[in-house]
């Protein structure tokens, strides 16, 4: 090994196993372990949070959908054909409290972000086969925040996967360490398909300080990692759709308004959530939330700056 290999860092993520007795709540050990990855190197990977076969009805149902978008005209992609936006249906079929609003991550986004912070945003990223005919690519790199957002911790990206996620079905690809980069690093006005999309110079600096990675992540897992890391959908190259749900928790003085739809039926169970959340919700009956959750837009056509900024104050070191 040449002397300018040892300064790569590494790059496999930090994963902490939930014991039985975790499972409402981490010990301070594993809050601590968790706190100082998302600072650090903004993500962690929780295995155990979830029982596997709680995401096997809702991914039988989403896999059925992701066909559906994959043969649509319009389809919700992501940068390419490969990866899709997918929402979920919010009705009381498919909902569970331990999927959507899982108690170790309201602590974990509250140690990070503040108590009570606002969830916004519910959806999911799909890699999709690919179709007769056609190759799968990757993404561009890129972070989520393609616009001009505080310096500090603004908001957690909750993912759960519905299967174990591998190199071969399309793992994400991360860039541990890049939350800390501004938009000057990006190309591509905010909102266009192809925003947020990091530099190619930019990239090729930091792979020299630590190269990203495709991690093996178990079903069962939750995945928390900060907005602005860079990271990139990967092709799948199996036969059938890997999902992986996707929420948004806000630091709780961070002003967006955007709402989840939500069956009416759900009104009791988002009442009890909302004793560790700010739910930005409106109640709909679930014809409504059936006939609209799969005519959602891309990824990046969704708004998420805030109402209004102080960015003036702060000019200047």
């Amino acid at each position: 090994m040449t002397a300018a290999a040892s300064l790569v860092l590494p790059s496999t993520p930090v994963s902490i196993k939930v014991s039985t007795d975790e499972i409402n709540a981490l010990s301070l050990k594993n809050l601590e372990i968790a706190t100082r990855a998302i600072h650090r190197y903004g993500l962690v990977v929780i295995e155990n949070a979830i029982k596997p076969e709680a995401l096997d009805h809702l991914n039988k149902k989403m896999i059925e959908d992701a066909y559906h978008l994959q043969a649509k005209k319009d389809s919700p992609f992501n940068y390419n054909r490969g990866n899709i936006q997918q929402e979920p249906p919010l009705t009381k079929e498919y909902w569970d409290g331990m999927i959507y609003t899982h108690p170790i991550v309201s602590q974990g986004t509250s140690s990070v972000l503040g108590p009570f912070p606002r969830l916004n945003f519910i959806s999911g990223n799909t890699a999709l086969p690919p179709n007769p005919g056609s190759s799968s690519t990757s993404q561009l790199t890129h972070s989520d925040s393609d616009f001009d957002h505080p310096d500090c911790p603004l908001a957690l990206v909750v993912n759960v996967p519905l299967v174990t996620m591998t190199p071969k079905n399309g793992s994400t690809e991360i860039w541990l360490g890049t939350q800390c980069y501004d938009v000057s690093v990006q190309e591509g006005a905010n909102s266009d398909r192809a925003s947020g999309r990091i530099k190619t110079e930019i990239l090729e600096e930091r792979r020299k300080i630590r190269a990203p990675c495709q991690p093996i992540i178990p079903r069962g897992s939750i995945i928390i990692r900060d907005q602005r890391q860079w990271h990139n959908g990967r092709p799948n190259l199996t036969k059938i759709p890997r999902v992986m749900l996707a929420f948004i928790h806000f630091t709780p003085w961070y002003r967006n308004t955007m709402q989840i739809e939500f069956a009416d039926e759900l009104g009791p169970e988002l009442s009890r959530e909302k004793k560790q959340l700010q739910i930005q919700s409106t109640l709909i009956p679930e014809s409504e939330v059936l006939r609209s959750y799969l005519n959602r837009p891309y990824g990046n056509a969704y708004d998420f700056g805030q109402e209004d900024t102080v960015d003036g104050i702060f000019a200047g070191n």
